[in-house]
């Protein structure tokens, strides 16, 4: 998935022959690209531009478009049906039904919400009398936090099943690298470039979890109806600092200091992120293409992505 300045892109790889691909004799399907218009309400609004505020637009936003591509590449793997209506013979393609598609975006969140925030709390809660500290409530909190994300995140890797998507990931950072460094995009250019990216979305969460020890240890200590308020609602305003902070460093990436803040962030791409071969970066090249195409001719320049490309 591609995201420019006006315009959004999904290219999938339609499944091909049944063929095993580890007998070197599968066939691959074509790309498919869906291009849509970027309905910004950053865009409209002009008082939703303040700072953390249009971050927590622009991640709502980001999170919207992400779960639709998701539906749109799970519902292109789906077998045709055939439908007698139409004919013998004549197939249709079959949809993950939508009230499927939103019970399992509501559960994902629920599950995110859950294992990051509240979850550490309850554990450090459980040591709360032996803590003796407001502040080393927050500080054991939060590294607790961390540690629940990092071990998520190992866990992840190690799925055979995720591989592919892990791959299809380093593509899209190959392409978009490619892509800002004014080379011609095809998969030999940008199969040269690193498949990690500053503005990934690995790299946000960690600042997530970095953010949120500061934000909740003003909250102090108290009631537990009132902690575990905090970390609900307190969640897209920490969400909102961590764009702010990620799209700086987007900015200044070239700063050492940006750097080397940033290298943790980057190193923990190599969980989330494969090497992608030729035929990956050939999809992820589509969509950026059918975004740049959909642009204003000659008026998209790699600098109006930084900040944009924040949870591919």
């Amino acid at each position: 998935m591609m995201r420019g300045v006006h315009n959004w892109a999904v290219a999938v790889r339609k499944p091909g022959s049944t063929v095993s691909a580890e007998d070197g004799d599968g066939t691959l399907g074509e790309i498919e690209v869906s291009t849509f218009p970027l309905r910004s309400a950053l865009a409209r609004h002009r008082w939703l531009r303040v700072p953390v505020l249009r971050g927590i637009v622009a991640l709502g936003s980001s999170l919207a478009i992400g779960f639709k591509a998701l539906g749109i590449s799970a519902n292109a793997q789906l077998p045709e049906e055939e439908n007698g209506e139409k004919g013998e013979g004549s197939q249709t393609p079959q949809e993950i039904p939508a009230g499927v598609w939103a019970g399992t975006i509501v559960v994902a969140l629920a599950f995110a919400i859950g294992l990051f925030f509240l979850l550490p709390l309850g554990l450090t809660s459980l040591i709360k009398g032996q803590l003796h500290s407001s502040a080393l409530f927050w500080v054991v909190e939060g590294l607790l936090r961390t540690a629940i994300f990092l071990g998520y995140l190992v866990l992840l890797s190690r799925i055979k099943d995720l591989r592919r998507v892990f791959e299809y990931h380093g593509a899209e950072h190959k392409t978009i690298s490619c892509f800002e460094a004014g080379l011609p995009l095809t998969p030999e250019n940008a199969q040269r470039f690193s498949r990690l990216h500053p503005r990934c979305g690995t790299s946000f969460l960690l600042i997530v979890m970095i953010v949120s020890i500061f934000v909740f240890g003003a909250v102090g200590l108290p009631a537990w109806y009132w902690l575990v308020a905090t970390r609900i609602l307190g969640v897209p305003v920490i969400a909102g600092i961590s764009f702010e902070i990620i799209k700086f460093a987007g900015r200044n990436r070239r700063r050492g200091w940006v750097r080397t803040v940033m290298w943790p962030g980057l190193k923990l791409q190599l969980l989330t992120t494969r090497e992608p071969d030729i035929d990956q970066l050939a999809v992820a090249i589509a969509a950026l293409e059918a975004v740049l195409a959909h642009e204003t001719p000659g008026s998209l320049h790699a600098s109006d992505l930084v900040g944009v490309e924040v949870v591919a």
